[in-house]
């Protein structure tokens, strides 16, 4: 069966399943009317009973307008839906959270901020997924800062945690340190989530390029949000990527397919280190890469040996973050959620720098790493224990 066939016999990928066994009067009229009018009392009178009383405490909105699904780029909400419900799936299946697709038929920056704020009540997290940048960055922000519940953009922080994970090993395998020369190719949204990590995790001898070359003070053709990277790097050359990479100790590449070439992998630094993450064409393949001399490579694909996946963060991210109650997703947190990963594996090697996707540990052990990580922050409203939060993640 292929994936076409697939998707028509099921007519969607999830469904609404009741708790409640609808059996007698006496059941329906504690779920609904007349019951439920004391409940809603209860909330009305102290509205933070909701998360008590409603699944507003272990919710997630996929939030989407379809400018930038997948590697389809521009095909509306509609036909981004699947991907939001993959989405969903993948919330419940790892983290034990009911989220659900809300695709936007709008591409207006203001709007899908006013919308998105307004469906606050009903959800205890926003997940922005798809959203093309730099108008993303814009709606993460203005959300972030007016919004009471956590708000996260998987494209740009689930991947930077995945990678700043599978990073801390790669320097532990290769024997380098946080001193490692790092060069970064592209500059979307994946590579600003790599570069706060990096950043927030200690790391800083940064290199970023985008199509033009290394971002450098010397550059006017600047959009105004790849400043940041401007203002956060250490370039170590104004040439291209070939001339960057010579003698770099890793080189982190979320752009596109080919554009890396063995010769430029062949003058880095010994024990190099090769994330190359376009999918499903990496920027450089994998076989080549290695025959190239590097020593620890890393890929978006789940067909060769260490594949950067996001599912490896977001669930147990949100889990610790739902269980707590956090009113944000702070950069603390998802460095604890790396570290989390990165712990995962007990005896990293150059073929395995990231646990497997269906590792049902690394959920715990980022739920709870983020949960804890929240409380010292100062954003948990809850307190939690392993206990609870492991209950609520799938076996």
């Amino acid at each position: 069966m292929d994936a076409v066939e697939f998707h028509k016999k099921l007519r969607g990928k999830m469904e609404i399943r009741s708790k409640v066994a609808l059996k007698d009067s006496e059941t329906l009229s504690l779920a609904y009317t007349p019951g439920v009018a004391k409940v809603c009392s209860e909330i009305a009178k102290k509205p933070e009973m909701v998360y008590e009383y409603t699944n507003k405490w272990n919710s997630v909105a996929i939030v989407n307008d379809g400018t930038r699904i997948l590697g389809l780029g521009n095909i509306g909400p509609e036909a981004g839906l699947p991907v939001m419900e993959g989405k969903a799936i993948l919330f419940k299946e790892f983290g034990g959270v009911d989220a659900f697709p809300i695709s936007l038929n709008t591409r207006k920056k203001d709007e899908i901020i006013v919308i998105t704020k307004a469906i606050e009540p009903s959800f205890g997290g926003i997940n922005l997924e798809d959203i093309e940048t730099p108008k993303v960055f814009e709606i993460y922000d203005a959300l972030r800062k007016t919004m009471g519940i956590p708000v996260f953009h998987d494209d740009r922080h689930g991947t930077g945690v995945v990678v700043l994970a599978g990073l801390i090993n790669a320097l532990r395998v290769a024997k380098k340190d946080k001193d490692a020369e790092i060069v970064l190719v592209g500059a979307g949204a994946a590579i600003m989530g790599i570069v706060e990590l990096l950043l927030a995790y200690g790391i800083r001898n940064i290199t970023v390029l985008d199509s033009k070359g290394v971002l450098d003070k010397s550059r006017r053709d600047i959009e105004p949000y790849k400043k940041f990277f401007v203002e956060h790097s250490k370039p170590r050359s104004k040439g291209g990527i070939a001339e960057c990479l010579k003698g770099a100790d890793a080189v982190i590449a979320a752009s596109a397919p080919g554009i890396i070439k063995k010769e430029m992998v062949a003058g880095m630094n010994k024990n190099a280190i090769v994330f190359a993450l376009s999918n499903p064409d990496s920027e450089i393949d994998y076989n080549e890469t290695k025959n190239a001399g590097a020593l620890v490579v890393a890929t978006g694909r789940s067909d060769f040996p260490n594949q950067v996946n996001n599912v490896l963060a977001f669930p147990g991210i949100y889990r610790g973050a739902l269980d707590v109650r956090a009113k944000e997703i702070n950069l603390g947190m998802m460095v604890a959620a790396a570290e989390a990963i990165a712990g995962s594996v007990k005896n990293p090697d150059a073929e395995r720098i990231v646990p497997p996707a269906f590792d049902r540990e690394v959920v715990k052990n980022v739920a709870l790493a983020v949960a804890k990580k929240a409380v010292e922050s100062g954003v948990a409203q809850k307190e939690f224990s392993a206990e609870e939060i492991g209950k609520n993640i799938p076996k």
